[in-house]
């Protein structure tokens, strides 16, 4: 497929990740389209990824392939995750640069000149937007989020800071190296901190969606931390010592405060709530350690990350 009019174009390939978009796809290729007609000197490839949508989301691209040859679109067999979609994305670009975009607009397109500016003329290998704020969100998500952030930055020893999302631009020696890491565990957040490179920081403020829902709830953002912690640090793994010996101190420092207190209902219902303590906290890191082993058995399978049902535009 052929989209430059002028050899000497750089073409940039938008990826797309796409779970059930219908409502809001048209109105992403409108304002993106218009976006990415201002970048002098560069033309953009669209590449949708349909994450095994159950609405009109594969219709719709269909759709835009029929019109503009510089859309594409891959369609999984099933829900892979937002991750193997990234992933699908950056195997099958053929730009010379990659950006990641939210279809649901809250990445700003009016950006994409700023960004392609960076990389191409000030030297950096990335540039990427930082959300400075969480404007619509839910408090209580905001919290959890940030602290989640917080924690994991400082256990995995990587820049992973609350607002530095997936919206950046990469060249090919980025993109190329992101590539070569092929777990199938995937957090894309530490791989962009782990492959490194130099990245320039676009502040931007978060807007609510343009059109349907979110697609996160607690029970999947809990998740998806807990496969960032897994997949790039092993702290966890080390917390059953350190709380092992504090409770062991803590057991010592009960028993000789009851018996020296001399009271044997006392002394018996602190053993009680003791041994229960000693036994869920038991139960909580055997299950975190069968966690770091589940995915060491996922990795063993090597499955293939995911599974193309649909292709267009190609």
């Amino acid at each position: 497929m052929t989209i430059k009019n002028n050899p000497a174009d750089d073409v940039i390939s938008i990826i797309v990740p796409c779970f059930n978009e219908e409502s809001v796809l048209p109105a992403f290729y409108s304002a993106v389209s218009d976006a990415a007609s201002s970048i002098e000197g560069a033309v953009c490839e669209f590449l949708f990824i349909d994450d095994g949508s159950s609405d009109r989301t594969a219709e719709i691209l269909q759709h835009f392939t029929e019109k503009d040859e510089r859309v594409r679109f891959l369609t999984f067999s099933r829900n892979f995750g937002k991750e193997a979609a990234m992933y699908a994305g950056l195997q099958n670009a053929s730009g010379d640069y990659c950006v990641f975009m939210d279809a649901d607009l809250q990445h700003p397109p009016a950006l994409l000149k700023n960004m392609y500016h960076a990389v191409k003329y000030e030297g950096y290998d990335c540039c990427a937007g930082l959300r400075e704020d969480r404007t619509g969100e839910n408090p209580i998500r905001t919290f959890l989020s940030r602290s989640f952030y917080h924690l994991i930055g400082n256990a995995c020893h990587l820049d992973m800071g609350d607002g530095k999302g997936d919206f950046r631009m990469m060249n090919r020696a980025m993109t190329d190296s992101i590539l070569e890491l092929k777990e199938y565990n995937r957090y894309m957040k530490g791989i962009f901190s782990f492959v490194g490179f130099d990245t320039k920081w676009i502040p931007f403020h978060n807007t609510e969606r343009a059109a349907g829902k979110t697609k996160w709830n607690f029970r999947s953002l809990f998740r998806y931390a807990m496969d960032g912690m897994l997949s790039f640090s092993s702290a966890p793994a080390s917390l059953p010592g350190f709380i092992g010996m504090f409770l062991l101190i803590a057991a010592v420092v009960t028993g000789l405060v009851s018996v020296f207190t001399g009271h044997k209902a006392n002394w018996i219902l602190l053993l009680v709530c003791l041994i229960l303590a000693l036994n869920g906290i038991q139960m909580i890191f055997l299950s975190l350690l069968g966690q770091y082993m589940s995915k060491d058995y996922m990795e063993s399978k090597k499955r293939p990350i995911y599974i193309i049902k649909k292709k267009g535009g190609f």
